[in-house]
């Protein structure tokens, strides 16, 4: 198992709570986004600025039992495809059986926008989005692992 974060559009407080988490449980964290972002990882992976660049650097280093962070819908479901886990910065952990709506839902949306409609843009993150997200994050490792810390 690894924790890989999509680390493009990643707020620092979750890549954060990502390196403490992997070091808590001595999981390999894998970070990858365009060379327009400094990122500090071990296991860091730069890739072009071109699109779905980093998506596809990310899902082809995903394997069945690994973790993916990302607030990407699409990889997401990519991810759950390879027998990951997927999880978003907000905590929300990503199923196989609601993928498909949440992948309706995003369409939805992207045709509004299309055609000259606006939808809202994400709120101001918060400590209880961190507290949910690190909780999520270490429930997941916990049971994909079967062990506890230390």
């Amino acid at each position: 198992m690894k924790i890989i974060v999509d680390a493009d559009a990643c707020p620092k407080k979750v890549l954060q709570i990502c390196a403490e988490t992997a070091r808590e449980f001595a999981v390999p964290l894998h970070t990858v986004a365009s060379f327009n972002h400094h990122i500090v990882s071990d296991h860091h992976t730069v890739v072009g600025n071109a699109p779905q660049e980093t998506d596809l650097a990310l899902i082809n280093m995903t394997s069945p039992g690994d973790i993916v962070v990302t607030q990407d819908w699409g990889l997401a479901a990519l991810a759950l495809g390879k027998g990951a886990s997927a999880l978003s910065p907000g905590g929300r952990i990503f199923h196989p059986e609601t993928i498909d709506f949440l992948l309706e839902e995003r369409e939805i949306k992207a045709r509004l926008r299309r055609g000259g409609g606006r939808t809202r843009g994400p709120r101001k993150r918060t400590a209880e989005d961190d507290r949910r997200f690190a909780a999520a994050l270490r429930g997941l490792v916990r049971e994909l692992a079967g062990n506890t810390p230390g």
